[in-house]
């Protein structure tokens, strides 16, 4: 498991391999200046809420892999999340998808 920290403040853990493809779709973003928001579901032990922040090229970001191999990248997962991101509700977690892309996955309507 991963940590994202956001502003030195606010710490939530992913998988490795869901942090890495996170951290590629927010670099990307903030690169071109684009701000958005990110929003994941809590943890229990926290309130098993949602937490949303509002991404921005000013934050401060941080990405703690516990691993010590670079995960391979999903170009479908990528798009997928590019997907969310790019939309007014703004980027979130959705399933890694599987190579045979349906009609109804947010990565075939990339494409």
């Amino acid at each position: 498991m991963g940590k994202f920290t956001y502003e030195n403040s606010i710490r939530v853990e992913f998988e490795d391999r869901l942090l890495y493809h996170l951290r590629m779709v927010i670099g990307s973003k903030l690169r071109r200046g684009e701000s958005f928001y990110f929003s994941w579901k809590d943890d229990i032990g926290v309130g098993d809420g949602r937490t949303t922040v509002w991404m921005h090229a000013q934050c401060a970001l941080s990405f703690k892999y516990y691993g010590s191999r670079m995960p391979q990248l999903n170009r479908h997962w990528l798009e997928a999340l590019i997907h969310t991101a790019n939309q007014q509700s703004g980027l979130y977690v959705v399933p890694e998808p599987t190579d045979d892309l349906s009609d109804d996955h947010p990565a075939a309507a990339v494409k």
